[in-house]
């Protein structure tokens, strides 16, 4: 049962109903070579001398309705996409996961990489080379949604040699050991864990209706300062409000 429950809630971690979405005409699409996996990318670059936002995305589509690993994990809920397309901001970078949007005949050979292994450590290098292609030297402003808030404290942890000026995260897990113990989940066994946040600019964004990723686990990680806990929002929708919060670049 317990085993059910895990699958059904990964499989809800970033997904929601699928939807038709028009690629803006600034955004270029690109695909960037980074170590082990080659990660797809969409990027609105103006202004070099700017801060560089780069979004990170959530598991996206790791699970079927039936509890099973997908064959391909690129997500089918449009919700970060939508957030990244309505940014005003003249520098702004939506990185997909590792084989999110990828064209590979051996992508269903590499299931771990989005289920147990979604943090594995060839993945935050991965991240990271792709994070520092993107910025060439200008400073970061990463915001990871879901999955992709650990992977982004992960990336900026490891990492500093990156300029980060700050640290976003939406509906965020942060701690993969303490969220499947929250929910009494098997662990990811195979992914590298954030034991303690980066120590950098930060802000943590939590639904207050999130059933996926519970606000009270997030406040227990989060310090009272850093954390805006979102009234009514669930896990991808209610967020509205607070894009101000999320397009700042200060």
């Amino acid at each position: 049962m317990k085993h059910i429950i895990f699958i059904l809630a990964c499989c809800l971690l970033v997904t929601s109903c699928a939807k038709k979405i028009i690629i803006p005409k600034n955004f270029k699409y690109n695909e960037i070579s980074a170590g082990e996996y080659k990660l797809a990318c969409l990027q609105k670059v103006t202004d070099r001398k700017s801060p560089i936002r780069i979004y990170i995305e959530g598991d996206g589509n790791a699970f079927n309705g039936y509890g099973f690993p997908t064959d391909d994990p690129t997500p089918k809920g449009t919700f970060l996409r939508r957030i990244v397309f309505n940014d005003p901001n003249e520098n702004v970078v939506y990185l997909a996961r590792p084989w999110q949007f990828i064209k590979d005949k051996d992508k269903k050979k590499n299931q771990t990489d989005w289920t147990t292994g979604r943090f594995r450590q060839k993945i935050i290098n991965s991240t990271a080379r792709a994070v520092k292609e993107i910025a060439k030297n200008n400073s970061v402003i990463l915001i990871g949604y879901s999955g992709g808030a650990l992977l982004s404290g992960l990336v900026i942890k490891q990492n500093s040699d990156i300029k980060i000026k700050k640290w976003i995260t939406i509906a965020g897990v942060l701690n993969h050991t303490k969220w499947t113990e929250k929910l009494k989940l098997p662990p990811l066994k195979n992914s590298v864990d954030l034991d303690i946040l980066p120590n950098v600019k930060q802000i943590h964004l939590a639904g207050q209706k999130d059933k996926i990723v519970p606000a009270e686990l997030t406040k227990e990680i989060v310090k009272k300062e850093n954390l805006i806990i979102v009234p009514k929002a669930s896990h991808n929708k209610g967020f509205e409000d607070y894009l101000d919060v999320i397009y700042d670049n200060m």
